[in-house]
């Protein structure tokens, strides 16, 4: 499975980066703007640390436009892709773009449809929103299960891209049913790490090792 992180902090990035934690970054312009810098700039920063894609996103809603901004985009690094909305535009979008060569990653997925047209636009990536349909008292994880289930069945290339991860849960589940990629905040991938029997375990060691005077150096 793949990691993607996503924020826009350059410094969250590179930590996890460094550990070889980051096969590619998902950032939008709202979480740009937080930065408080130039939307290019950063997304350029990024696109120089990290190899995977980095998922931009562009700000239309008609097709003509997005694809502007699309082409635009892509000219920031090699590994631009580009994020368009599960719309019809977004997908005329992402038709032409994908034509084009370019990544694209079709977001705002809720359904198993939305998810059969986005593979037949050529989409790299599709972005069901698990968190979100957890809020609305759905099972995020069930849609997953769909899209697998029909990618499977008819060779789709398209990679799932399960987002709006909200837990380690998520994650966990999203690998047991064959996700492609997770994107998640660097908060909750660090979480993984987690377990109240390591560090109990830890807290044993180093006392016994305390007590036994044992020191390395």
């Amino acid at each position: 499975m793949k990691f993607f992180v996503d924020t826009a902090e350059i410094d969250a990035i590179a930590e996890l980066n460094d550990l070889g934690m980051v096969d590619g970054v998902t950032t939008n312009p709202s979480l740009i703007k937080k930065s408080g810098r130039d939307i290019i700039e950063v997304t350029r920063e990024i696109c120089a640390m990290v190899d995977g894609p980095v998922s931009a996103e562009v700000t239309a809603t008609d097709a003509d436009t997005m694809i502007a901004e699309g082409r635009k985009l892509v000219e920031i690094a090699g590994n631009i892709a580009v994020k368009v909305p599960l719309t019809w535009d977004g997908l005329k979008a992402c038709k032409v773009l994908s034509d084009d060569g370019h990544m694209v990653n079709v977001t705002l997925c809720f359904s198993a449809n939305q998810a059969l047209l986005a593979a037949k636009a050529g989409a790299t990536f599709i972005s069901p929103f698990i968190g979100r349909l957890d809020d609305i008292n759905l099972d995020g994880m069930e849609l997953i299960e769909d899209i697998r289930t029909i990618y499977d069945n008819y060779g789709f290339e398209t990679q799932i891209l399960a987002a709006s991860i909200r837990s380690v849960n998520h994650i966990l589940d999203s690998a047991r049913i064959g996700a492609d990629v997770i994107t998640a905040p660097p908060s909750v991938i660090k979480a993984m790490v987690n377990h109240p029997l390591t560090d109990k375990g830890l807290d044993a060691f180093l006392a016994d090792i305390k007590a036994a005077g044992i020191k390395i150096l």
